[in-house]
Order: structure tokens, then sequence, then C-alpha cells
């Protein structure tokens, strides 16, 4: 049980490193063209006929193939078409209509399931002295039974672990917090991110009808600073750096909430360490729309985890205490970062 209260921890981990959501459109607004639903800026008409002039000479796109179903599929297309009447509803850049969506879609779509996830995890870990002291009751128990039957000790373990099984499943009907369903956040956040990213991918190199080649137009001139194009990898390498940081940030502030972690924690939080070094040159081929969009997903990501270790964040949650809360957690962050890295002999 201790295991699965782990897992849950690390799977809210893993999606703390930038993985977001975006929102979906009516059946019958599938059937309009995206021209007609979205109100865009100026010139939009002239620029989509250029646009259609050029998608004629284009090859059309193989239907096979995963990525290829998955591209043109309708959550990607939902997403294609959100993306952009929020820019054209908004009037604002595109740089800053992409940073937008990242942080409306954490916090109006994973926010709640993330508090629900910690609301699910406190009642775990609030479990946990109840169900070690009828493991040794049990445990007592069976012992006594099997001197009297004879059983071996392999027949009385699998007999404990029967019997453990049922009691802790009673556990988690009668406080309503099986370990599956903190895993919903997760089921629902990393489909949602692969579907806006991929989304933003079609728009940035045009893959699709003439609409979101218009699109593609926009986004070649709606970034700032030193990202003008969001259509091109970000050869500075600014953005897939800031975000592999990003993540390690992430990762070391969940290692240093416990300085003592499970096996299975470990494993974890190496893996993930790896993932988001490995996501730096990712993020460096792909459009600068896809990376700025991973990296406000991953700093809004950070701002919810740091959000959540309020106590009166939590209370407003109606989260149960439990015995690792900390009336100072982000003091005790800053406290556990330096003894680790600065006081480390």
């Amino acid at each position: 049980c201790s295991e699965l209260h782990h897992r849950q921890q690390c799977s809210r981990l893993l999606l703390g490193c930038g993985i977001s959501s975006m929102c979906t459109a009516s059946s019958s607004e599938l059937q309009r063209p995206l021209r007609e639903r979205l109100l865009l800026s100026p010139g939009w008409g002239s620029r989509a006929g250029a646009a259609a002039a050029a998608a004629s000479s284009l090859p059309s796109a193989s239907p096979g193939g995963l990525y290829e179903a998955l591209a043109q599929s309708a959550p990607v297309y939902w997403a294609e078409s959100g993306l952009a009447a929020l820019q054209a509803g908004t009037g604002l850049p595109w740089w800053l209509s992409i940073v937008c969506a990242g942080a409306a879609l954490r916090t109006g779509l994973t926010l709640p399931l993330a508090a629900h996830q910690g609301h699910l995890l406190a009642k775990l870990e609030n479990l946990q002295p109840e169900i070690e002291n009828l493991a040794k009751r049990l445990r007592y128990e069976v012992s006594i039974r099997g001197k009297q039957l004879g059983w071996s000790e392999k027949v009385a373990r699998f007999h404990f672990r029967k019997n453990m099984g049922r009691i802790v499943s009673e556990l988690y009907i009668r406080d309503n917090c099986h370990p599956f369903k903190a895993s919903l956040l997760m089921w629902i956040q990393i489909p949602v991110w692969v579907f806006v990213s991929i989304a933003l991918r079609n728009c940035s190199v045009g893959a699709a009808d003439s609409e979101v080649l218009a699109v593609q137009e926009q986004l070649s001139t709606g970034g700032t600073l030193w990202f003008t194009d969001l259509t091109v990898p970000d050869t500075t390498w600014i953005l897939p750096v800031s975000l592999g940081l990003l993540n390690l940030l992430i990762v070391e502030i969940f290692a240093l909430r416990k300085l003592e972690l499970s096996r299975f924690q470990k494993y974890i939080t190496n893996f993930i360490r790896g993932l988001s070094i490995l996501m730096i040159p990712i993020a460096a081929t792909v459009p600068s729309s896809m990376a700025l969009y991973w990296l406000s997903s991953s700093f809004m990501g950070l701002s919810h985890n740091l959000l959540l270790r309020s106590p009166t964040f939590r209370r407003l949650c109606h989260i149960p205490r439990t015995k690792s809360d900390s009336d100072t957690p982000y003091r005790d962050i800053v406290s556990a970062f330096y003894t680790k890295y600065f006081l480390k002999k």
C-alpha cells in the first residue's frame, strides 16, 4: 500500500514537468470551415487565398502511419481551432496567446484535478498508520492459525497477502480514496499535452488545409525577442535549455520533500531527471511555438506544485492535513536545497 502511495506521488511529479491540455469544440462546429468560425485579423482573406494556392502545389498527406492519423484526428483539429480562436478573440500576438493558452489550461483544467489528487493522496497517507496496525494484528493471527493447521511458511504468507489485500480494499472503499483515482490527472493531462503539441506543429509547418497555412504565416511573424519566427526551432537554445532547467527544478523540489526516498521513488526521480535533460535537444529541433508552449506549461506546473504546498490553499481545497505537512513549506524547501547542494560534504 505504501508502494502504491509512492507511485501516485511520482505520477504527480511526472505531470508537473510541462504537460497541459486544450478545450474541445461542438460537433456542429466541426462541420463549418475554420475561416467562418474564427474572427481573424484583417487581411485574413487575402492571406488565405495565397495559402490555398500554395497548398495546391503541395503533395497530399499520406493517410498511413500512426502519427499522420494522430495529426489529422479530431482532438488535434479542436486544439488548432481553439488556439486560433484564442488569438483572434484576444488580439494578442501569437507568442503571448500560446503562453496564455498554456496558463489557462493549467489553471482551469489541471489545477482542480491536481487539488483532487492531493486530497486523495492525503487520505492515503493518513491511512498508513491504520494499515500498519492492522497488518501487525493480521500477521499475528495468521501465525497462530498457521500453527494450529500446520501451514507452511508459503501457505501462511499466501493467506496473509490475500486477507491483507481484502482489508486494504475495504479501507479504500470506506474512505473513498482508491489510488487509481489519483491517476485521473495523468490520463487527462498527457493526451491533451500531446494533442496541443501536435496542433502547434501542424500550424507551424502548415501541415493541413489552407486555413492552417494562413495561421503559419501569422506564426512566422508572431514571436518576440530572439524567437521572432515561431515556425522554426530556437537556434539560440535559450528556450530548450530553460525548459530543461525548469523541469529539473521541479524534480529536485519533489526529491527534497523527503530526505529518504523509497527505491521506487529513486528510480522514478532519476528517470525523470534523464527525461528532463533529453527534452533539451528535442525542444531544440521542434518549432519555437512548441518549445514555448512546453516552457509555459512547465512554469505553470511548477507554480501549481508550489501553490499546493501552501497550508492556506490546502485548507481552501479541503485537503486533509497529514503528518508530512509543514507550516513553513517554502522555507523548508530553501533550507533543504541549501543543505543538499551547498553544505554537502
